[in-house]
């Protein structure tokens, strides 16, 4: 290898360790106000979990950790005296092929984002539509900006 394709490797290498490093401490930032996972069929009620928890003024936004036994639609409702907010998130695989495999993502594709003018105790319904035994993590999360 010349001196050249060694320099270019370098940069590369380090380019990609900062992104990393980048990547890590932006998720360490996150300010999470909201997380479940949900895993065990006694969590819900009649097939719906429930909850209480305060929240600022300030944009956020939903993030799931699904997989393929996820529930193919989870309808979220927050609500309080002065909000309300419902949405069907729906289950997508997104496949991916390699050259020796084909394998699958998941996300839930659904109105993500959320707004709040002032703070309120607010009560989240998570219906997993008759899915209770599928895991899946949900986390609302304060933007940064906001």
């Amino acid at each position: 290898m010349n001196k050249k394709s060694t320099g270019i490797l370098i940069i590369l290498g380090i380019v990609i360790l900062g992104v990393s490093i980048s990547m890590n401490s932006e998720e360490k930032d996150d300010n999470v106000v909201f997380h479940i996972t949900l895993a065990d069929p006694e969590l819900y009620t009649n097939g719906i979990y429930t909850n209480n928890f305060a929240i600022e003024s300030g944009t956020y936004f939903f993030r799931f950790v699904p997989n393929g036994s996820s529930p193919e639609i989870l309808t979220i409702k927050l609500s309080s005296q002065n909000y309300n907010f419902i949405e069907n998130f729906n289950l997508k695989g997104i496949p991916h092929e390699s050259e020796t495999s084909k394998y699958f993502t998941w996300e839930y594709e659904g109105e993500k984002n959320i707004r709040m003018d002032s703070m309120e105790e607010i009560t989240i319904l998570i219906n997993s539509n008759g899915n209770v035994m599928g895991s899946v993590s949900v986390d609302i999360i304060k933007k940064k900006d906001s």
